[in-house]
């Protein structure tokens, strides 16, 4: 066993999951009656007379954000951030009994889900070591009270950069910070840029020399780059009138400063090669004309050097280059390895200067269905054009598609090279091929061809696409692949890649080009056999490539293999993942710029008991068979270590231990602990641990369920529970709940408040995703109230999104089991839904039906009887449970018209409903104040119909629209109420105490 740590924590996922509660995504996830218990730390904490988690005590609550190491493994960082107001930064030595150092940070910004933007990323952590460990520099947020000041002036929140020297503790500051570096792994400089004065486009950029402390000052910078080693540091110059424009360099050992170029021109997108003294990046005039500006390619290479180099690539001066295209300025130039040739980007150029107002009808305002355009007569164009879209079938994407990706599809460029020697233009990416990938080392590359496949994609969600191997010597292409639909993975050296295809991995050789089945005759399967959705074998997805390219490391669920690129040869390098039932998930890396898995060092992964929901880290020793494991207990672990150092830290965390942060040795003998995350805990009354509990589906499937305790559990007394659903959820058994009154259902707040909560495990059968809810859920809850934990008289049900709709067809289908439902953006329709649109993406749902959560066979034309037997809507007459829906009329995942008929159909048959809609806000709720009010209703709500406590007006009656304002007006004043949970029965008035709002 490993480290039994009191009050540690970590956090680590299988499943490629929930993403957010609030989110309706794809989930692939990786079981008589038998209980395990596994008490937390705070179970003898939970004494009557410590505080109930109450929503006036949650703003103060922190959470340990951006932890990081340095490269040496002597210093650790991390945020320590609350729920609301001001954060710190906290900085200490990884050695045993250290002082820590904190610095005030302001409020760091939440990530928020851009559902228009092509990805989410949340905000940059903006925590940074320095490569020898000797500084740490990180960024500082405006203050709370700052922030919202700005927010009412329409004011942008500008960082400030904080700069500590790790010897002596002093701190320094600079004013107004947009991004800054540290020169190289052993630097002598910190180079930071400040914020462009409004109108400008270029800034003042700060060389902050780390040995004497001065600072020195270039201006009008647009952009700047550190190379590899951190000796050279470029720049291009954005001055008024381009007057001064161009590109310079500085040697920072020698601090002689070079023009490279310098010509009133636009420079954009610099970029060192990956390694060697050579930089690219692009110049810009521009075409009064078309509105437009034309780019030329600059490189150079052997900067520094007597043999220094310059290459420029001007279309215009290329007779090859294709007539009305030019350069994409939304893709940076790169050398390829060798700098034999440069990688760039065409777009179509413009024929004539844009519109100063837009075209008023494709605004993306996703999820706003009916809201596509401008309304008749609002806004408009210089030439009062009509505010018109033309849906066609034969589009392969839809116009609602086409809306939110417009910002995509204005930046994609068609890949290119020029090759130097022979100063050929090559155009690789083309309409039929827009899809390149080049391999490492940029001999080949790989095509992909969708056109065939992407209408009928966007319906059944497919992800089809013809694969074609790229000679970028001649240009020329081979097709290896029909109807791919999963990644393609390049080797280390770029002369393979691997691919999945008809159950199978295979392996394209692009000098021979041939492919070659890798994985038959396994003596084990890589297809994921436990994926239930609706897909034709799908694989097990892959560790990656060796780094000598000779054989991949391939993952069956359970073990890691070995598997050479020439066929029939394998190898289990873990050895006893599926016999004892332990699945090797997440492996370790430690130099995130590794290329490929080098076998000559250890390994390692962590590991994750699938029946036990232990957690540990197993490492596989070169040239021995089997893994062995250094740490695995009952409970979650995040792990990492140091990049030049043999210095480990993780996360450790139980359901009732918060996720501190510890430091060991690769021994992990004796850890030191670095954080203490949430040391209020003590003061409240917390959960007394979690419980596993195994039960059997209607259809014979083994499954588990975890059940958390409530504060003060006692033994043979039962509770009130409250049962929350999506797909798995066992894996969560060790996962910590920070407290806060923004994540509506928090399960650390309901056990305080003296709830048991239960998160069972739902597995599918095609055809019937709703059915199979049913026939997974009442079976947990039976076990749940078998344990003599759960009162049967007080059972609750919730879920959100893909749970709203499972907790919206359970409602319909288990009479009285329930005391009380919640149903946060249920689908209720299955038919309307089916062929409805997702707006937050623009794509049609029935992608999600016939591939995704769904797991349909096909339309409901085709299977009509299965989309009637799933749809919650169907069977209101046969709900005998009080239901609240939470429903917002600009949800793009779920359309509000799945709430609103079904809150209409159930009041039609008089059955207690109540919906709740937040004007204005999606598929989940973005607002604070909506966040706090509607944990606090469901808190209510549940506490009423649940527990049988009075409820407040506003679920007796609802509340008129003349009198909304003052009813939550009033609710803000509303005083602290603290149930008083294990004092007595839960019955009555006894049951709450009023106390002052403090």
């Amino acid at each position: 066993m490993g480290p039994r740590l009191a009050g540690g924590a970590g956090a680590t996922y299988y499943c490629s999951s929930r993403v957010l509660d609030n989110v309706m995504l794809p989930v692939r996830c990786f079981g008589p009656l038998s209980i395990v218990l596994l008490a937390g730390s705070a179970a003898a904490q939970s004494g009557s007379t410590q505080k109930t988690l109450d929503a006036s005590d949650l703003a103060s609550w922190r959470s340990i954000r951006a932890a990081t190491i340095s490269a040496d493994g002597k210093w650790f960082a991390y945020q320590l951030v609350p729920n609301e107001g001001d954060g710190e930064l906290a900085v200490r030595p990884t050695a045993a009994g250290a002082t820590e150092r904190r610095f005030g940070i302001g409020q760091p910004a939440t990530p928020r889900f851009d559902f228009t933007a092509p990805s989410f990323a949340p905000p940059a952590a903006g925590v940074l070591f320095s490569g020898d460990g000797r500084w740490l520099a990180y960024s500082i947020f405006p203050t709370a009270v700052e922030t919202k000041r700005l927010a009412k002036e329409k004011k942008p929140a500008q960082q400030r950069l904080g700069l500590v020297d790790l010897a002596s503790g002093q701190q320094r500051e600079f004013e107004k910070i947009s991004r800054f570096a540290f020169a190289g792994e052993r630097p002598n400089w910190l180079v930071a840029q400040r914020y462009p004065a409004e109108g400008a486009t270029g800034s003042d950029l700060l060389l902050v020399d780390l040995r004497t402390g001065t600072v020195g000052t270039v201006g009008s910078v647009a952009e700047f780059a550190l190379d590899e080693t951190g000796g050279w540091l470029a720049w291009t110059t954005d001055a008024k009138d381009m007057v001064g424009n161009g590109l310079q360099v500085r040697n920072l050992g020698s601090d002689q400063v070079r023009t490279l170029e310098s010509e009133p021109s636009t420079y954009r997108r610099l970029a060192w090669a990956d390694s060697g003294f050579a930089l690219t990046v692009l110049r810009g005039k521009p075409d009064s004309a078309r509105g437009d500006t034309v780019f030329a390619v600059v490189g150079f290479a052997g900067i520094g050097t007597a043999a220094q180099s310059r290459v420029v690539f001007d279309p215009s001066a290329d007779a090859s280059f294709p007539a009305g295209m030019r350069i994409s300025p939304d893709r940076a130039p790169k050398w390829t390895t060798g700098f034999g040739a440069i990688a760039f980007g065409l777009t179509s150029r413009r024929s004539a200067p844009e519109g100063k107002t837009g075209r008023p009808d494709v605004k993306p305002v996703a999820g706003t269905p009916g809201i596509m355009q401008t309304p008749a007569g609002v806004g408009g164009s210089e030439d009062d054009l009509p505010s018109l879209v033309i849906w066609h079938g034969r589009e392969a994407r839809l116009q609602s598609m086409q809306q939110v990706e417009e910002r995509r599809d204005k930046a994609y460029s068609y890949l290119a090279l020029y090759r130097v020697a022979d100063r050929r233009f090559l155009r690789l990416a083309t309409d039929d091929l827009r899809e390149v990938q080049l391999t490492p080392r940029e001999r080949f590359a790989w095509g992909a061809d969708r056109r065939g496949y992407e209408r009928r994609d966007n319906i059944d969600g497919g992800q089809r696409r013809d694969y074609y191997a790229i000679d970028l010597a001649t240009g020329e292409r081979t097709q290896f692949l029909t109807a791919g639909r999963y990644p393609i993975l390049g080797s280390p050296d770029g002369t393979k890649a691997l691919y999945y295809h008809d159950g199978e991995y295979h392996v394209y050789d692009f000098v021979a080009k041939q492919s070659r089945v890798i994985s038959q005759g396994a003596p084990t399967t890589f297809v994921d056999t436990e994926d239930d959705h609706n897909v034709d074998r799908p694989p097990v997805f892959p560790l990656g490539w060796a780094a000598d390219s000779r054989s991949v490391l391939l993952f069956d669920n359970w073990d890691v293999w070995r598997v050479g690129t020439g066929g029939g040869d394998f190898s289990n390098l873990t050895g006893n993942g599926r016999r004892d039932r332990i699945r090797y998930t997440r492996r370790v890396v430690i130099d995130p710029k590794e290329r490929g898995i080098d076998l000559t060092k250890p390994i390692y992964l962590q590991v994750y008991g699938e029946r036990t929901k232990q957690e540990g880290l197993a490492r596989i020793a070169p040239g021995r068979p089997g893994a062995e494991r250094l740490f695995f207990d009952d409970a979650k672990y995040l792990v990492a270590r140091a990049k030049n150092a043999d210095t480990w830290i993780y996360s450790r965390q139980t359901f009732t231990a918060y996720p501190d942060y510890w430091t060991s040795d690769g021994r992990f003998g004796s850890p030191t602990r670095l954080t203490d995350g949430a040391p209020q805990q003590r003061e409240y009354a917390w959960s007394a641990g979690a419980r596993l509990i195994d039960y059997v589906s209607e259809k014979g499937d083994s499954l588990q369920g975890a059940l958390y305790l409530p504060a003060n559990y006692e033994p043979g007394r039962k509770y009130p529970t409250v049962v929350y659903i999506y797909e798995k959820l066992s894996q969560g058994l060790h996962s910590y709940a920070v407290p806060n009154e923004t994540r509506a259902f928090n399960p650390s707040v309901y056990t305080s408040r003296g709830y048991a909560v239960l998160q069972p495990d739902i597995v599918y059968r095609v055809n019937d995703p709703g059915m199979s809810a049913l026939w997974c859920v009442v079976p947990a809850v039976k076990a749940a109230i078998a344990s003599g934990i759960v009162d049967p008289a007080k059972v609750g049900l919730h879920g959100h999104s893909w749970g709203g709709y499972q907790s919206a067809f359970l409602a319909t289908q288990t009479g009285k089991l329930f005391s009380g439902i919640v149903s946060g953006a249920p689908l209720t329709d299955m038919i309307s839904m089916y062929a409805s649109v997702y707006w937050n993406t623009g794509t049609a749902d029935m992608a999600i039906f016939e591939s995704s959560q769904g797991r349909f066979l096909g339309s409901y034309l085709d299977h009509s009887e299965a989309y009637v037997r799933n749809s919650p809507n169907r069977f209101v007459k046969q709900v005998e449970t009080p239901i609240m829906i939470l429903h917002n009329e600009k949800d793009g995942a779920v359309d509000f018209n799945q709430g609103i008929t079904f809150f209409n159909s159930l009041r039609e048959q008089d059955k207690d409903v109540i919906m709740l809609q937040y004007v204005g806000e999606n598929h989940g709720l973005q607002a604070p104040q909506n966040q706090k009010d509607y944990t606090i209703r469901m808190q209510e709500y549940f506490d009423h119909y649940v527990r049988g406590l009075p409820a407040p007006e506003w679920i007796k009656e609802g509340v008129p629209r003349l009198e909304m304002d003052e009813h939550l007006k009033s609710r803000q004043k509303k005083p602290k109420t603290v149930s008083m949970i294990g004092t007595g029965a839960e019955t009555g008035l006894a049951n709450r105490k009023t106390l002052a709002a403090r």
